[in-house]
């Protein structure tokens, strides 16, 4: 599925071509953005063109632009890169991105797609890499960091910060601490360029109003939203006299419930992972699981999208799934919230996924890699009008405008728990049994289940902690 945010970062696909003669220094960053700009407006004016046609937009550049090209210059270094992975960054639908846009008209950058499968992307790697085969870049995802890492398959960015443009003004600045988060050994193996696909609570405002509840947004913007206005809402939908039986939740929201605490199974200093799985913070989570599961107020039926069935209060997903809700469920007045806070917690914490490319261990490319990171973060500074235009032609204005502020770093955290990153035993979905699973989806499954082995979370918890601990001594070496 594809995400919401993907408007806000590198799938903001444009047929673009940035005026001639556009040469620039790494450290110009602002003179970039002019060109960007620039090229914006020509987007603009071509879009009415025929989706079949490839449409030019090699316009004479702007006065301005001409003297920003001037008073820049040529970066040097072979700027090809091989990108290994289930997907190309060369097109979006048939359109350029414009990340690539940018790397490759302004950097004379070009990169080349080595295709695999989405199962086998790191032993594909590691294959490459023994048969002496350059693998320059490669995409982050559960189990890259540090499962990929400790296998020397990543080297760190710290290198080419001056490409990266860490240091320009404003550039890089509210995603910083972020990458704080994934220095290991104080190096900097991860710097996500965007957040996405944030888990969400979509409901029904028609729903909430016909049986006199609280509109969860405003709770939200009064700064109410917390697990006790959450399960107050559903007891009170479940003693409704409407239908035979009302659920609380439909969909997986165990990742959000965990992260929601602030807490992560496993902590990570910086040097040394930590097995965090008796932290009270995540057994007051999973009682909530539990007890919902045990009092019928969880639904299990499985859809990828809200439901307006007028029997479910809640439906958890990733944001890609608002789209299909809306367009199926239009005259319901949909809305979305993240997952409620913890009672007294100061701010929200969410689950979402970092948008980042990680450095291959053998590549000579490292300036040309940061450079196209660099590429991505512009992609998604400087063209956020164009990102909403084509993000409302799925939602309305105001669930955009919300989701935006789900993931605006001064109001919220994301966690970021490193047990998805580690081997099989730790995240891995197997055949979607308790014995097959590793120890993360079981944490967040098992009690919204029936059928499982372990029926309470203490009995879970014993089970899998030294499981955990044997996994961690692979990473504290």
């Amino acid at each position: 599925m594809q995400s919401l945010n993907e408007y806000n970062n590198i799938d903001i696909a444009v047929t673009m071509q940035l005026p001639k003669g556009a040469i620039l220094m790494n450290n110009n960053w602002r003179a970039i953005s002019a060109l960007i700009a620039s090229a914006a407006v020509m987007i603009s004016t071509a879009s009415c063109s025929e989706k079949n046609k490839k449409t030019s937009l090699e316009t004479k550049p702007t006065e301005s632009t001409t003297q920003t090209s001037q008073n820049v210059s040529k970066p040097t270094g072979n700027m090809e890169i091989t990108w290994l992975a289930d997907y190309d960054l060369n097109r979006s639908e048939g359109e350029r991105p414009t990340a690539l846009a940018i790397f490759e008209d302004v950097y004379g950058g070009k990169i080349n797609y080595v295709q695999t499968s989405p199962g086998n992307k790191l032993s594909k790697l590691e294959e490459m890499l023994a048969a002496g085969e350059e693998v320059d870049m490669f995409p982050y995802e559960d189990g890259v960091f540090p499962e990929g890492t400790s296998r020397n398959l990543f080297q760190p960015l710290d290198p080419y910060y001056e490409e990266l443009g860490m240091d320009d003004d404003g550039l890089w600045d509210d995603i910083k601490d972020i990458a704080e988060k994934f220095t290991y050994k104080g190096k900097h193996y991860v710097i996500p360029y965007a957040l996405s696909e944030p888990y969400l609570l979509t409901y029904s405002r028609a729903l909430f109003r016909s049986e006199g509840l609280d509109d969860p947004y405003t709770l939200y913007k009064d700064g109410k939203w917390d697990w006790n206005a959450f399960t107050d809402m559903i007891n009170k939908f479940s003693e409704s006299e409407s239908t035979t039986h009302h659920f609380g939740i439909s969909g997986f929201y165990g990742e959000a419930i965990l992260a929601s605490t602030g807490h992560t199974v496993i902590n990570f200093d910086g040097n040394n992972f930590t097995n965090n799985i008796g932290d009270p913070f995540i057994e007051s989570a999973e009682a909530v699981m539990n007890n919902l599961r045990v009092r019928w107020l969880y639904n299990s039926y499985w859809s990828d999208m809200y439901l307006h069935d007028q029997n479910t209060l809640f439906y958890c997903s990733r944001d890609w799934s608002l789209p299909i809700s809306q367009k199926y469920n239009a005259d319901y007045d949909l809305m979305v919230v993240p997952f409620p806070k913890t009672p007294g917690a100061d701010k929200n914490y969410i689950n979402c996924k970092a948008n980042a490319r990680m450095l291959v261990s053998n590549s000579s490319k490292g300036s040309a890699v940061a450079t196209y990171l660099k590429c991505e973060r512009l992609a998604v500074t400087e063209l956020k009008d164009s990102a909403k235009e084509r993000a409302l032609k799925g939602i309305t204005e105001e669930q955009y405008n919300a989701i935006q502020e789900y993931l605006d770093l001064s109001k919220v955290d994301p966690v970021i728990d490193f047990g998805y990153g580690m081997s099989s035993r730790m995240y891995g979905n197997g055949y979607y049994t308790f014995d097959t699973r590793g120890v993360m989806d079981n944490i967040t499954s098992v009690l919204l289940e029936s059928g499982n082995p372990y029926s309470d979370w203490e009995g879970l918890r014993n089970s899998l902690s030294p499981i955990i601990d044997e996994e961690l001594t692979k990473y504290n070496n």
